[in-house]
């Protein structure tokens, strides 16, 4: 599959909120929620007013002439939080277009960039379940910590480029 890995446009923002509900972890056999949910308050810290900081970098894949995947960071109090100052990852593609490979080039060029902007670290939360924990796991994530749901993972980074 051809795609390019780019730096997200302004008039885009509004595509993280469609991403942001791709992003839910939906077990097998188990009924979406209702698309509303991402209007929760923490849910909303994932995209509200993206990028009035500037600790708020979004990368997207573009295939077949539209947006297909997101990548975003900001430093936040959500669930992947692990201190101050650290960013936290947010991730998604439209079902359609995962299995490609498209989601481990995002979360890479996220890396490099955090690394080129001097952050140390970075973290997410992930369903323990959720077939993506492996690919955290290649991209340079540990888990260091868990609750019966979740793993809190961590990404740190070397000042030498990333990996």
């Amino acid at each position: 599959m051809e795609y390019i890995i780019r730096k997200i446009r302004e008039d885009e923002y509004p595509l993280l909120c469609n991403f942001l509900y791709e992003a839910i972890f939906i077990p097998e056999g188990t009924q979406p929620p209702p698309r509303s949910i991402i209007n929760a308050p923490e849910l909303q810290v994932y995209v509200a007013d993206f990028e009035k900081n500037g600790d708020d970098i979004c990368f997207v894949a573009q295939a077949d002439g539209a947006v297909v995947g997101a990548v975003w960071v900001r430093v936040m109090d959500d669930y992947g939080h692990v201190e101050d100052g650290v960013p936290s990852f947010a991730i998604s593609l439209y079902k359609e277009y995962r299995g490609y490979g498209i989601g481990t080039h995002l979360m890479k060029r996220m890396l490099c960039e955090l690394c080129e902007r001097g952050y140390e670290k970075a973290s997410l939360a992930v369903q323990k379940a959720n077939y993506a924990v492996k690919m955290y796991i290649g991209c340079g994530f540990e888990i260091i910590d868990e609750n019966e749901e979740e793993y809190i993972m961590v990404c740190r980074l070397n000042q030498r480029g990333g990996r």
